[in-house]
């Protein structure tokens, strides 16, 4: 059998690969193996050949065969019975059955809906058609709202568009300066780095602002190491360096953007030493790095989670979009602002309707305009419709709860590990009259379920995916499923199906992204224009693409914004640091974070044994001098203990990291579980967790 070209099945990269005859997995020559496009504005190159697979694309393979994989539905007979096989029909009837009861007892919204960011496109579209058109509840989001929110808001509200790379990822090696605020990607995407390495090579420099001397702060020219939490202040005072120091482009201003003087009312606030009591950058490092951005002919300022998720997130990105405008960035070839969308479908999935106040095409659930349009392609009445519902951490906290939703389905995500406050997550999801999880391997959430249905994985179904730089890939089948193993699609349509749903729910991938596609005519992320064939043929296509004729959209934001006037807007904003500072109680700031060979909840990545032997175990990252004050010796047992719960770690010493700060990777699950102790407050505008930043205090065990 000849290997089967398709994508890798972890981060936004989508790097290309082959799989082969006993699952054997290989990068392509044929694509670009980490998207890329070059040449001309609006060209698409193929400037990247294969071999940068990191070590999860290599093992990838192995995710295939893993010895617990779950291949027949499972169902427990009451909810202190185990889970036991049953038949698809067995199944599916009782999850038909129960909804049916729940919502006639107490409503259509008693009933709720989880999805995923690595779904597929057609997958994250028709999860969200099955809510509205099916169910007709307001209740889905996806767990996408814990990582890309808040840097989508800021960008729907300076640019009218959220892209997360509104450049193709080749322009990061033509940069001369780039900015990468909280971002980690030589351990978080590691084939990202051969971009980092011909910026350096032709020159560029490069500026990582972290709490943690990271991987890739250490191979930065200058790394701004910020108090957690203070990522804001930061951004305000390169502003106010900027302009004192005469680097802003008046020019651009002027002709692309407004808001320029509400902001430079706060800025003024913001003088270099009061940033650097607040943040813990040294003056002179700032000056340095306004001067590299600033006189530097391309120059790219990025975001990505360590920035973005707190309760102040959206306001965070605002102010780093605030420093590139006045850079005159955004909308110049070589040049501009992004965030690294971090799963593997992070920006498709939020794109086609699995947001609680979306529809497909990035439209706006509560558009009379966009319901008419939408309404019209499902063949519904738009006034069927829901309305927006409520957003991931908030739903979750809902569930079981009075008036809340009392039956949860779930695809593709694992909150009891995942979400912030999950001690509290996983008492919300026992007290649900029915909970629902459509997974391959069963993980800490499907173990817990009233019924579990066996999904195809990766490179067992066709769908297509929307890497970090917006090009819309298609990621092929390259084997056969389990016999009894179905895909989600068919698990969607037997189940609407069975609810006597109106319209069409096809399993067919190829048919539900023609339907994407008439759903998203018209809208922000246009993709009427993409086709399979397309995809194949131009290894990839970029959104917008608002017709077969049209050649995609490499860069975006050339010649006007996505607002109505077609101006940029720069959004005054203050520091307010963390919702949860330290203090006598909690004295210690924990930021958490992923590992070079483990993704996500770990429930993919703690099945292969050569990631799980690079890494068997959850660690507290403490400094030394830090250690030495608690009597906590390298190894040592660790209990970190926060307002909402305590996790137990072995201490492990690195320079690498603040005195005020320990770091836990949050893949784990059981006593290591990080995420028992993160903070739930919300950003307003996102809704984004506070993951990044909470108080905690430590002991030895």
């Amino acid at each position: 059998m000849s290997p089967i070209a398709t994508h890798c099945p972890y981060c936004a990269l989508q790097c290309g690969m082959l799989v082969g005859p006993g699952t054997t997995v290989a990068p392509r020559e044929d694509i670009p193996a980490n998207g890329g496009a070059g040449g001309a504005p609006g060209a698409v190159g193929r400037s990247q050949g294969g071999g940068a697979l990191c070590q999860k694309g290599w093992t990838a393979g192995e995710l295939l065969t893993v010895p617990d994989r779950l291949t027949v539905p499972l169902m427990r007979a009451r909810r202190d019975a185990p889970l036991e096989p049953v038949s698809w029909d067995a199944a599916l009837d009782r999850i038909a059955a129960e909804l049916g009861r729940i919502q006639e007892t107490y409503g259509r919204s008693a009933v709720a809906v989880f999805g995923g960011g690595g779904l597929t496109n057609e997958k994250a579209y028709q999860l969200g058609k099955f809510a509205r058109v099916a169910l007709r509840t307001p209740n889905i989001d996806y767990n996408g709202r814990f990582c890309m929110s808040s840097a989508a808001a800021a960008q729907n509200r300076a640019f009218g568009l959220d892209r997360g790379l509104p450049v193709p990822i080749t322009d990061v090696a033509a940069a001369d300066a780039i900015l990468l605020a909280g971002g980690n990607v030589a351990e978080t995407m590691p084939p990202f780095v051969r971009h980092l390495t011909a910026q350096r090579e032709r020159g560029g420099r490069l500026i990582v602002v972290d709490p943690r001397e990271t991987a890739t702060a250490r191979r930065a020219d200058l790394h701004l190491q910020v108090t957690p939490g203070t990522d804001l202040a930061l951004a305000n005072g390169l502003l106010h360096l900027a302009i004192t120091e005469g680097l802003i482009d008046k020019a651009y201003l002027d002709e692309r953007t407004e808001g320029f003087e509400a902001v430079r009312t706060v800025i003024n606030g913001y003088w270099p030493e009061r940033v650097e009591r607040i943040t813990g950058v040294p003056v002179p490092a700032m000056r340095a790095a306004v001067r590299i951005l600033g006189e530097a002919a391309n120059a790219l300022i990025l975001t990505a989670r360590g920035a973005e998720q707190h309760a102040t997130g959206t306001d965070t990105v605002t102010a780093f979009i605030n420093l590139a405008l006045a850079l005159g960035l955004p909308g110049r070839p070589g040049s501009g602002f992004g965030c690294l969308t971090g799963q593997g479908n992070g920006q498709g999935g939020r794109e086609h309707g699995q947001k609680a106040d979306q529809l497909p095409g990035y439209r706006k659930i509560d558009d009379p305009a966009a319901r008419e349009h939408v309404a019209r392609v499902w063949g519904i009445d738009p006034g069927d419709l829901p309305g927006p519902g409520l957003s991931a951490t908030e739903l979750l906290n809902a569930l079981g709860t009075p008036g809340g939703p009392r039956a949860l389905l779930l695809f593709g995500s694992n909150p009891v590990v995942s979400a912030p406050d999950a001690g509290r997550v996983q008492a919300r999801l026992d007290a649900l009259d029915l909970l629902v999880v459509s997974d391959f391997v069963p993980s800490e959430t499907a173990l817990r379920a009233d019924v579990v249905l066996p999904a195809a994985q990766w490179a067992e179904e066709t769908g297509t995916i929307t890497n970090l730089e917006g090009r819309v890939l298609l990621r092929r089948a390259a084997r056969p499923r389990p016999p009894r193993v179905r895909t989600d699609l068919e698990i969607i349509a037997a189940l609407a199906e069975r609810l006597a749903a109106p319209g069409r729910f096809s399993a067919e991938p190829a048919e539900v992204f023609d339907e994407l596609r008439a759903a998203s005519a018209g809208g922000l992320a246009d993709y009427s224009g993409i086709t399979y064939d397309r995809i194949v043929a131009e290894t990839g296509v970029f959104w917008p693409c608002p017709g077969e004729d049209h050649p995609g959209t490499p860069r975006v934001f050339l010649d006007r914004f996505a607002t109505p006037d077609g101006r940029a807007r720069l959004v005054p904003v203050e520091h307010r640091g963390p919702a949860e500072d330290v203090c006598a109680d909690y004295p210690v700031y924990l930021t958490t974070g992923r590992v070079l060979a483990h993704y996500q909840s770990g429930a993919q990545t703690r099945r292969v044994r050569a990631l799980l032997d690079a890494v068997p175990e959850a660690y507290v990252e403490i400094h030394p001098d830090l250690a030495a004050r608690l009597e906590i010796e390298e190894g040592d047992d660790v209990r970190v203990t926060s307002r909402r719960g305590g996790a137990v770690a072995k201490a492990r010493f690195s320079t690498a990291i603040r005195r005020d700060t320990v770091f836990m990777p949050f893949h784990w699950a059981g006593p290591a579980r990080a995420n028992l102790l993160t903070n739930p407050a919300l950003d307003p505008t996102s809704r984004m967790p506070e993951f990044k930043v909470c108080a905690v205090r430590l002991e030895k065990k």
